[in-house]
Order: structure tokens, then sequence, then C-alpha cells
């Protein structure tokens, strides 16, 4: 686990979870699927570039990127099931029925970071 990057998660999981709790309504809709689309196909490589950039950062050894990666969404990970749980409360700007695609959203994006870092070859990420 480093710490550093799992600090890194936190503030990107806190920055976002505030964002979304203060403009969410604008970027999840209720019956917008192409939207929803959109949003899985943006975060899903952005993630993946932004831990390997973070790992790169930090300059951590390449064969500890998949380590990087875990401490960078370890904090979405334990946190967003209760975000998801309780979505109503955290979120009071979304739509209820949104729980269900913030929390896959979320997988989605731990999905990214984890295969970003675990790509060979994909120098120009």
């Amino acid at each position: 686990m480093n710490m550093r990057l799992l600090f890194c998660g936190l503030a990107i999981w806190l920055v976002a979870t505030v964002g979304l709790r203060v403009a969410g309504q604008r970027l999840l809709h209720p019956g917008n699927w192409k939207v929803t689309l959109i949003l899985f196909a943006v975060s899903f490589p952005l993630m993946g570039w932004v831990v390997r950039r973070l790992c790169k950062r930090f300059q951590l050894p390449r064969e500890e990127w998949l380590g990087g990666a875990l401490s960078v969404a370890l904090p979405t990970l334990l946190l967003d099931p209760f975000s998801s749980a309780f979505f109503p409360v955290v979120f009071p700007n979304m739509a209820p029925e949104m729980a269900g695609v913030f929390g896959g959203w979320m997988l989605w994006c731990c999905a990214g970071a984890l295969v970003g870092v675990s790509m060979r070859g994909a120098k120009q990420l």
C-alpha cells in the first residue's frame, strides 16, 4: 500500500464527491442513457491515464503500479458503497434511481485505473 497514492485517491474521492453533491444533477439524469454511455466511455481511459501519471509522478517502479492503482482506487471502493446505499442523503440533488448508475460508474472508474496501469507498451498514456 502506497500511502501517498492512497491520500491522492482520498483527495480525488473527496473532490469528486463534493462536486457531485453540488452539481451532480447536471451529470447523472434518469433515462438519459446516451450521456451515461459517454460518461462511462470517457471515465475509463481518463482514470487509467490519471493513475499512470500519479505512479510516474511518485516514481513508482513499474512492477509496483498495480499496487499503486489499488491505493488510488481504495477510497472509492471502500466509501462509495455507502454513497450508493445512502444515495438520497449523500446526493440530495440527484434522482434516487441514479444510485445504481453511480455505483456502476464508480466500479468502471476503478476498473479503468487498474487496467490503465496494467497495459504494457501504452507509453502514450
